[in-house]
């Protein structure tokens, strides 16, 4: 017998995205599976992004408008009709499984490099929970200097949780990440320090910039994250993230590049087997 899927609650913070709100909007109400409730609240909106939400809140009796700062699926994402109902049979395959998710994708830039990403981190575009596990973990914490829904899937690791990304499904994300508060290399800087006050190895942070500095802005955007990251370390800026989350993440930052070696080795070498294949097929 198949299990039951289990019902879901969205919430979504929203700060002036009127832009992009309709558009997500409108991809939960296509869901195959709708929710039981969702909550947007509007952190003090003044471009319009609450006229839009009161709309359809006048429509559906389980959309709710809430006016208030805060400070989770984010208000400028969209994705497929069978989105929730396909993290819902991930619940439902796994009672482990606390927060599930899927990649984000910006536009024509590729979804994450998952040689250098794990798939056990889950985006704060889109987080599912399992209800037993955020209460668990007390649910989001008020962390000052923000990374609440980084922490909150450490959180759900280090209390026993399983938490995974499935790469068979994306949302898509509208906004380039960070871009509501920081443009251009102020973003590189900020992703920097938010690296350090999320407690970052170091090791860890030396190859990230190195890898960044492959990609638009060259060279300088790598060196911005490093920037960022280093200065944030000279100034002994306070860490807000628990010890023990920051231990957690540095082993789990670690491990993955012990085994960076031996995994892009067994990529060459499923590359060169596909090649000998390829070349080895009859002319027809």
């Amino acid at each position: 017998m198949r299990n039951r899927l289990p019902r879901y609650v969205l919430i979504s913070p929203a700060r002036n995205e009127a832009l992009y709100i309709e558009e997500t909007i409108q991809s939960v109400i296509a869901q195959t599976i709708l929710p039981v409730r969702w909550v947007i609240v509007s952190d003090g909106s003044t471009d319009g992004t609450d006229e839009v939400v009161a709309k359809y809140a006048a429509q559906y009796d389980w959309l709710e408008l809430v006016r208030q700062p805060i400070g989770n699926l984010d208000a400028d994402v969209s994705f497929e009709k069978d989105y929730c109902a396909f993290l819902m049979n991930k619940f439902a395959e796994n009672p482990r499984l606390g927060v599930a998710g899927t990649p984000r994708k910006e536009g024509s830039k590729p979804v994450y490099d998952y040689r250098f990403t794990s798939i056990d981190d889950v985006s704060g575009a889109c987080q599912m929970f399992r209800r037993e596990c955020f209460e668990s973990i007390d649910g989001y914490r008020a962390i000052r200097s923000g990374g609440i829904d980084y922490i909150a899937v450490l959180s759900a690791r280090a209390k026993g949780w399983h938490t995974r990304t499935f790469t068979e499904k994306v949302c898509l994300h509208h906004r380039k990440t960070g871009s509501a508060h920081h443009t251009g290399l102020r973003e590189r800087l900020h992703t920097g320090r938010m690296d350090y006050l999320l407690g970052s190895h170091p090791g860890w942070e030396l190859f990230r910039g190195a890898y960044q500095m492959r990609n638009p802005p060259y060279i300088v955007g790598g060196v911005s994250v490093l920037l960022g990251y280093f200065w944030s370390l000279v100034c002994r800026v306070e860490r807000t993230i628990p010890d023990e989350l920051m231990q957690l993440r540095r082993r789990e930052q670690m491990e993955r590049l012990r085994r960076l070696p031996r995994d892009v080795t067994a990529r060459l070498a499923r590359r060169a087997t596909r090649a000998v294949g390829l070349s080895a097929r009859p002319m027809i």
